[in-house]
C-alpha cells in the first residue's frame, strides 16, 4: 500500500473542498452539504461560490488553494485534465499529508496518473472518479460512478461518494475510471447517432418521428438516447440537456487516445468522433450535445419533427 493510502486510511472525511460548481458540480456538492459533510466550495466563474454559500450552506473560497486549506478531501470536477492540473498545483504545499483528491472530471488518464504520482510525493492520495447520469440524477444523488485508484483510498473517499451517486464500480487502478467514462460516452454518442439517422429515414418515408420513438422505446432498438434525449431534446427542439457539445466531443477524444495507446482498430468509434466534432465546427460552441442531431438533419434536409 503506498504511503498517500496507509496514511489517509484511519481518518473519516469530514472537510471536504469542492472545486467546480457548474452544471454538475453545484448539485453535487448540495448533496455532500446534505449529507452532513463540512463542504468549501470555489469556481472560475466570480462569485458562483458566494452564491452557492449564500442559497445552500456551506463555505465559499476564493480559489483552490483556500478550499483546500483544512479540507480531509477535495473534489474536482473541472472541464480537462488540464484544468485539474492547474488546480492540483495551486493546491501543493496547502492540502495535508494524508489528504485525498476525488478526481470526478472527464478526464485524460494519462494526465491524471502524472498528477497521482505528483501528489503522492507529497503524501496526498489522488482517486478518479468520473460520473455518468447528467444533471437531473446529479440532483437526486442517483449518479453512476466509476472509481479507479488504491483500494485503501477509494473505501476511505466511499461516503463522500455514496452522498452523490447510488451506483459506484470500481473498475482498476487510478485513470480506469476516467477510461471507462470516455468508453461510456463514445457507446451513448454511437447510440444516438445512429437512432437520429434512423428518425430521419423513417421521417421521409413518411413514419412518424415521435411514434418511431414510442416504438423503438418497446423494442430491441431501444437505448439511452431514444428513452431521455429524443423526445424530450431533439423533437421538442429545446437541445438543453445540460452536457455540452464541447465535452462530448473531448470525452469521444480520450475514447481514441486509449484505443490508440492499446492499439485496437477503432473505425466507428473515429467517425462517431468526427461527426461530433464537425456538428461542433458547423453549430458553434456552447452548444448541448443534443444538438448533434442537427448535423444528421442538415445532411439530410430534413427536420425531425418539423415538417409537419
Amino acid at each position: 500500500m503506498s504511503g498517500a493510502a496507509s496514511a489517509g486510511a484511519a481518518a473519516p472525511i469530514r472537510r471536504v473542498g469542492f472545486v467546480g460548481i457548474g452544471n454538475m458540480g453545484w448539485p453535487m456538492a448540495a448533496r455532500l452539504l446534505g449529507a452532513g459533510f463540512d463542504v468549501t466550495v470555489c469556481d472560475a466563474v466570480p462569485g458562483r461560490a458566494a452564491q452557492f454559500a449564500a442559497e445552500l450552506g456551506g463555505t465559499a473560497a476564493e480559489g483552490p488553494a483556500e478550499a483546500a486549506r483544512e479540507a480531509d478531501a477535495v473534489v474536482t470536477i473541472l472541464p480537462t485534465s488540464r484544468h485539474v492540473e492547474e488546480v492540483a498545483t495551486a493546491m501543493r504545499g496547502v492540502l495535508r499529508p494524508g489528504a485525498v483528491v476525488i478526481e470526478m472530471s472527464s478526464g485524460a488518464p494519462g494526465v491524471t496518473r502524472r498528477i497521482a504520482e505528483s501528489l503522492a510525493a507529497d503524501g496526498i492520495g489522488m482517486v478518479d472518479a468520473p460520473v455518468s447520469g447528467g444533471v437531473p440524477r446529479a440532483r437526486t444523488g442517483e449518479l453512476a460512478i466509476m472509481t479507479g485508484g488504491d483500494p485503501a483510498l477509494l473505501a476511505r473517499v466511499e461516503p463522500v461518494l455514496r452522498a452523490m451517486g447510488t451506483n459506484i464500480t470500481q473498475v482498476g487502478p487510478i485513470g480506469a475510471g476516467q477510461a471507462m467514462k470516455a468508453l461510456n460516452n463514445l457507446v451513448s454518442a454511437g447510440g444516438f447517432l445512429i437512432g437520429i439517422e434512423a428518425l430521419l429515414i423513417g421521417q421521409r418515408f413518411g413514419l412518424d418521428a415521435a411514434k418511431m420513438v414510442e416504438v423503438l422505446n418497446a423494442s430491441t432498438g431501444m437505448n439511452n438516447s431514444t428513452q431521455k434525449k429524443f423526445a424530450q431534446y431533439v423533437l421538442s427542439r429545446r437541445f438543453d440537456s445540460g452536457f455540452g457539445l464541447d465535452l462530448m466531443v473531448k470525452d469521444l477524444s480520450i475514447a481514441l487516445e486509449v484505443g490508440r495507446d492499446t492499439q485496437t482498430p477503432t473505425p466507428f468509434a473515429a467517425l462517431c468522433r468526427e461527426l461530433s466534432a464537425a456538428a461542433q465546427a458547423l453549430l458553434g460552441p456552447g452548444q448541448d450535445h443534443t444538438a448533434l442531431a442537427q448535423l444528421s438533419e442538415k445532411l439530410a434536409g430534413e427536420t425531425l419533427g418539423g415538417n409537419k
